[in-house]
C-alpha cells in the first residue's frame, strides 16, 4: 500500500515537523500495515491518497493521521 499525504505549503510548521510527522505516523501505520511506504510532502492543498488498500483502509489511516497530529505533543518534542 502506498499512502500520499499532501500539507498546504501555507501553513506554518515547526521546523522539523515534517519528518517527525512521517516517522511517528510510519511507525504508527506500520503496527498495522506492515508492507506500506509513506510520502509527506508539501502542496497546494492538504490531501490523502491511498493506492492498493482495501475498502476501509482509508478510514483506519485518517483515524492514525488525526490521533498522530493530536498527540503532537507526545513524539515532536
Amino acid at each position: 500500500m502506498k499512502i500520499e499525504i499532501t500539507i498546504d505549503r501555507t501553513k506554518k510548521l515547526p521546523d522539523g515537523a515534517v519528518p517527525a510527522l512521517e516517522k511517528e505516523l510510519l511507525r504508527r501505520i506500520t503496527q498495522k500495515y506492515s508492507d506500506c511506504k509513506l510520502t509527506i510532502r508539501r502542496s497546494a492543498s492538504d490531501g490523502l491518497s491511498i493506492l492498493g488498500g482495501e475498502k476501509g483502509d482509508k478510514q483506519i489511516i485518517e483515524e492514525i493521521l488525526q490521533e498522530t497530529w493530536e498527540s503532537a505533543d507526545d513524539w515532536f518534542y
